[in-house]
């Protein structure tokens, strides 16, 4: 490489594109060219970072197979921050595997770091862990041990293990300090965030109140019946009975478990199952329908029991019972979620990390437009869609992947 590639180089790893692209602006080269699109690519012009490293990749010819390896890498990186998230997977495998061949060790991990990333952002968190489990970061630059300890970080949040979500993410704050790149260091601050900030409501006995994710973990821990709201299920620290797919089950559970020790009446729970204003001889027969579906399906954990004016929970083994609730109910809470990281979502994108059709995704969206709670920029293929999060709270326990016990 010659003076100002390396010089550009330099500016790109330590977070200063301004510094790169004056040293590579004017150059068609190929190394230059791919600089020039990692530098767009920092300052957020995706589409013409690909361009340019697409052109890097054709320049560079067949016979510079590390160089385009890297090249393909950058693209990957770059597809997973603007959410492609169906860019081709095999394509970074096959780039990661040529640069392990030429022992290029640093940009390979930062391939396999792409590759768990985008594995723990569409929720499949036992391939994510099993690709980081022979990993050691030891060896590498600060700021890929920082990307490194922030996957773990994540894998650890969205399986509420918080004590090593804590220890992960101080050591990520130590590698971004080392690293210098103010950037980095505002990702890791972000992360963070999330651990000190209510993740869900805890309602008992008619009261509620916020928790944090550690107050979450200890409560899924603990003796208590818990009706599961943000993964509709019903659980103890044993057993989980998912009504995921059985959602008038599941509003008779939640209305019962809110009340708990209380019961509910007969027409309460019709309308809370049925959205019907008025109960007549039919709603009452299928509430008792379905109270018998509810009672078998929940025979491990809990009973269901007649009362005078309705239904109440009777607790086997729990000391108690409660309803672990979204921060905020809202219908389309799981799309908010993902919109709510900052980045500009396709619905397709969507669709596949939600694991729901796109043209579910696109009714939620168009749902959530109409009531001014996301944006969209774009027409076509190319429309993407946006959101802020929710004033002070984490939307965690609403993206996929298991939770203990799952």
């Amino acid at each position: 490489m010659d003076s100002l590639i390396t010089a550009a180089a330099r500016a790109l790893a330590a977070g200063d594109p301004l510094g790169a692209l004056n040293r590579v602006a004017l150059r068609d080269d190929a190394p230059a060219l791919a600089l020039r699109g990692i530098a767009m690519a920092q300052l957020g012009d995706f589409v013409r970072a690909k361009v340019l490293l697409r052109r890097a990749a054709r320049a560079f010819g067949p016979k510079q197979a590390m160089a385009r390896a890297r090249c393909v890498v950058a693209e990957a990186e770059i597809a997973l921050v603007s959410r492609d998230l169906g860019w081709p997977a095999k394509a970074l495998d096959a780039a990661r595997a040529t640069l392990e061949a030429h022992g290029d060790r640093v940009n390979a991990a930062h391939a396999r770091n792409l590759e768990v990333r985008r594995l723990l952002l569409i929720g499949r968190l036992d391939e994510a862990e099993h690709a980081l489990a022979a990993f050691d970061p030891t060896p590498f630059p600060p700021a890929l041990r920082a990307a490194h300890e922030l996957v773990v970080a994540g894998i650890a949040i969205r399986r509420l293990r918080i004590k090593p979500a804590r220890a992960a993410l101080a050591r990520a704050e130590r590698a971004a300090r080392d690293a210098d790149i103010p950037a980095l260091t505002a990702e890791v601050e972000s992360a963070s965030l999330v651990l000190d900030t209510p993740a869900a409501r805890l309602i008992a006995r008619g009261d509620e109140r916020p928790l944090l994710l550690d107050e979450v973990e200890a409560l899924l821990a603990s003796k208590a019946l818990v009706v599961d709201a943000c993964r509709h299920v019903v659980r103890d620290a044993h057993t989980v009975v998912s009504l995921a797919r059985r959602p008038v089950l599941f509003a008779l559970a939640r209305a019962l478990g809110e009340a708990w020790p209380g019961d509910v009446p007969r027409g309460t729970l019709v309308a809370r199952a049925f959205r019907a204003k008025h109960a007549d001889e039919s709603h009452r027969a299928r509430l008792r329908v379905e109270i018998g579906r509810l009672r078998t399906a929940l025979r491990p954990l809990v009973g269901v029991s007649a009362t005078k004016r309705g239904f109440a929970l009777v607790p086997r083994d729990a000391r108690e019972i409660v309803v672990l609730a979204r921060p905020v109910d809202e219908e389309h809470a799981a799309v908010l979620a993902f919109l709510a990281d900052g980045e500009f979502w396709s619905s397709s994108a969507l669709a596949l990390a939600l694991g729901a059709s796109q043209r579910t995704v696109q009714r939620a969206l168009d749902g959530l437009a109409s009531a001014d709670k996301v944006q969209s920029f774009g027409r076509g293929r190319a429309r993407r869609w946006v959101t802020r999060p929710v004033p002070g709270f984490t939307t965690t326990l609403l993206l996929p992947g298991p939770l203990p016990s799952d």
